[in-house]
C-alpha cells in the first residue's frame, strides 16, 4: 500500500480524481448512441445491444413476461424468498421514518404558506449484469422508491451475453417488489431509452442505478431530460482507526473493497504498528499516517468517501467530528458489507468526494416539493410597498402592475394617464 502522512496537500499528491471527470472520447461515443436511440428508438436499442452484448434479439424478447419470471423461480433456492423478506422490512421501515412530510405554516393577517410533497410519478431503475449481477441494488433501489409512493418503476439490465437471459434473481426480487416493466437492454443505449423513450420502454421522469462509465456519462448527458440520482464514480472505503482497532478487521475489510473493478481503499491511523501491519498484508490502496484523530477528521472530511468505518476506542465520540461521508458505520462490527446488503440504508452512495456535496439514494429522492403561498387583501397591502421598491431596483414595472391591480377599483379603467406612460401610480 502507498503510505502519505497528512497535511493539506495530501489528496492533490494521491492524484484522487474529486467529482467526475469528462473523457472527451467517451463523451462523443456515448453521445452518439443517445442521438441514435432518441431517433431510431426500438430498432436503435437493438442493434446497439447486438453491438455491444453480443446477442442478436427478437424485438419481443426486449420485454420481460410473466413466464420469464415464472421460469425464474424455478431456478433460485426456496430459501432466498424469506430472506428477501427480511430485508424488505429492514430497508421499509428505514425509510419510512425518514420520508419527508407536507407542512403549512399559518401567519399574520391570513397568510398561508406550506410545501407539498408529491411523489415522482415514474422512475427507471438500471441494474448492472456482468459477471457478478447487482441483485441488492434491487432493493436498494425498488423499495426506497416504492416507500415514497412512485406510481411507475420500470427496470432495465443487460441480457446474458450467450443466452440473452437476466439473472434469475434479479427478476425475482424485481417481481416479489412489485415491478412490472423489465426490459433486457443495457449500457448507454438502455439510459438512452429510459431518457427518451421508445415503442417498448417507457420513457421515465428520473433514473437511478449504478453502471459502468457508459452507463454514467449517459446519465449525465440525460440529465435534464429527466433527473438522475448522481454521477458516481468508482466505490470505494475508508476506515478510520486507532491503535485499538483490531488489525485483522481492517484487513479484511480494505481487501474486501479491492472485489469492486476500480474501487480504492484508505486507511487513515495514527497507529504506527497498525501501518506497519497492513502494509505487509494489503497491496492495493492507500494508507494517510496523521498525528491525532483530530488530524484524522480532517483527513477523512477532506476525502469525503463513499464508505467510512470508523474503529476507534470511542467511534460514537468521532462521528460528531465528521461531516463529509456517504454512509458511516460505527465500531469494530459494523462492517461496510451490512449496509451493501440488509442493514436498510441504501448502498447508492455519492463517490469520489461528491459526499461533501451530494446525498445518499433514499425515499426523499423520489419525491419533489410544490410550494404553497396565499395571502389575503390585508396581508398583500403589507407588502405592497417593499414589492414596489424591489420592482423599481430591477427594473420589472409590470411585475408592479401585477400587484397595484389587486387595489385597483375594478369599475374604473386601469393604466390611463399617467400610469399608461411611465407606471407610477
Amino acid at each position: 500500500m502507498q503510505i502519505i502522512h497528512w497535511d493539506k496537500q495530501a489528496l492533490k499528491r494521491l492524484n484522487r480524481p474529486s467529482g467526475y471527470e469528462v473523457d472527451k472520447d467517451l463523451f462523443k461515443k456515448v453521445n452518439r448512441i443517445l442521438q441514435e436511440v432518441k431517433t431510431r428508438g426500438d430498432s436503435a436499442l437493438i442493434r446497439f445491444t447486438r453491438e455491444f452484448d453480443g446477442i442478436n434479439l427478437a424485438l419481443k424478447r426486449l420485454v420481460v413476461t410473466q413466464g420469464d419470471i415464472n421460469r425464474a423461480y424455478e431456478k433460485i433456492r426456496f430459501e432466498f424468498v424469506p430472506l428477501l423478506k427480511q430485508i424488505r422490512d429492514n430497508v421499509t421501515t428505514y425509510y419510512k421514518a425518514e420520508l419527508k412530510k407536507s407542512f403549512s405554516i399559518k401567519g399574520k393577517d391570513g397568510i398561508y404558506l406550506g410545501k407539498q410533497y408529491h411523489p415522482i410519478e415514474r422512475i427507471g431503475i438500471y441494474i448492472p449484469g456482468g459477471t457478478a449481477p447487482l441483485v441488492s441494488t434491487v432493493y436498494m433501489t425498488v423499495i426506497p422508491a416504492t416507500v415514497a409512493g412512485v406510481k411507475e418503476i420500470v427496470i432495465t439490465t443487460p441480457p446474458n451475453h450467450e443466452t440473452g437471459d437476466i439473472d434469475p434473481h434479479i427478476l425475482v426480487v424485481a417481481d416479489l417488489l412489485g415491478v412490472k416493466k423489465i426490459f433486457r437492454a443495457g449500457g448507454a443505449q438502455a439510459i438512452a431509452a429510459l431518457a427518451f423513450g421508445t415503442r417498448t420502454v417507457p420513457k421515465v421522469d428520473k433514473i437511478v442505478g449504478p453502471g459502468n462509465q457508459y452507463v454514467t456519462e449517459a446519465k449525465r448527458q440525460v440529465y435534464g431530460f429527466v433527473d438522475i440520482d448522481m454521477v458516481a464514480g468508482p466505490s470505494e472505503v475508508a476506515i478510520l482507526a486507532d491503535a485499538t482497532a483490531d488489525p485483522n478487521y481492517v484487513t479484511c475489510d480494505l481487501l474486501a473493497q479491492a472485489e469492486h473493478f476500480g474501487g480504492s481503499s484508505f486507511l487513515v491511523t495514527n497507529s504506527k504498528k497498525l501501518t506497519e501491519l497492513i502494509r505487509k498484508r494489503v497491496d492495493s490502496g492507500t494508507i494517510i499516517v496523521v498525528k491525532n484523530l483530530q488530524e484524522g477528521y480532517e483527513a477523512i472530511n477532506e476525502l469525503a468517501p463513499e464508505h467510512l468505518e470508523i474503529m476507534t476506542e470511542d467511534p460514537e465520540k468521532c462521528l460528531k467530528y465528521i461531516t463529509h461521508a456517504g454512509a458511516i458505520f460505527l465500531g469494530p462490527y459494523s462492517p461496510a458489507v451490512i449496509g451493501d446488503y440488509i442493514a436498510g440504508p441504501s448502498h447508492v452512495l455519492p463517490t469520489s468526494g461528491t459526499a461533501r456535496y451530494f446525498s445518499p439514494l433514499s425515499a426523499a429522492s423520489f419525491v419533489k416539493g410544490t410550494q404553497v403561498i396565499s395571502y389575503t387583501r390585508e396581508a398583500l397591502s403589507k407588502v405592497r410597498e417593499p414589492v414596489r421598491k424591489l420592482t423599481e431596483m430591477e427594473g420589472l414595472i409590470l411585475h408592479r402592475i401585477s400587484l397595484e391591480s389587486r387595489f385597483i377599483d375594478s369599475t374604473a379603467k386601469p393604466l390611463e394617464g399617467k400610469e399608461k406612460t411611465d407606471g407610477s401610480q
